[in-house]
This record gives C-alpha cells, structure tokens and sequence, in this order.
C-alpha cells in the first residue's frame, strides 16, 4: 500500500484549478509510467530500482516531482 504520496496529494499535482484530474485518469497515467519503467529496465537488465522500491512508487514520486504531466487529445 502507498501511503505517500497521498491519492488527493497526487491529483492535485497533476490537475489545475482550469482542468481538474479526476482519481481515474491519476489511475491511467501512473499505470502507464510503472509500465514505461519496466520497459526501460528490462532494456536495459536492471532488475532493482534504487532502495528496491517498487516501479509504481517510482511513478507516483515523478508526478510529486513534477517530472511528467497529463496530456489530453
């Protein structure tokens, strides 16, 4: 269980006042990065993240950083 990053933290940091970010689309976007991460490490061999944490944690701590963003068509 992730308890930080909280979920309302989270969508609050991904959303804005103009184009909030419902709870589903912080879901999809978080998905689709932890499967992005497991790409890359399996390309290039690396079985472990840094302090083993978990690929999702490593996801959910981008959106805090800012490091990634929803992009809607």
């Amino acid at each position: 269980m992730i308890n930080e990053p909280s979920v309302d933290a989270l969508v609050r940091k991904l959303g804005s006042d103009e184009a909030p970010v419902s709870r589903y689309e912080l879901c999809v976007a978080i998905a689709k990065r932890t499967r992005q991460v497991i790409e890359q490490m399996q390309a290039t061999g690396t079985t472990e993240l840094p302090g083993k944490q978990k690929e999702i944690v490593l996801a959910c701590q981008e959106v805090m950083n800012g490091k990634f963003k929803i992009t809607r068509d």
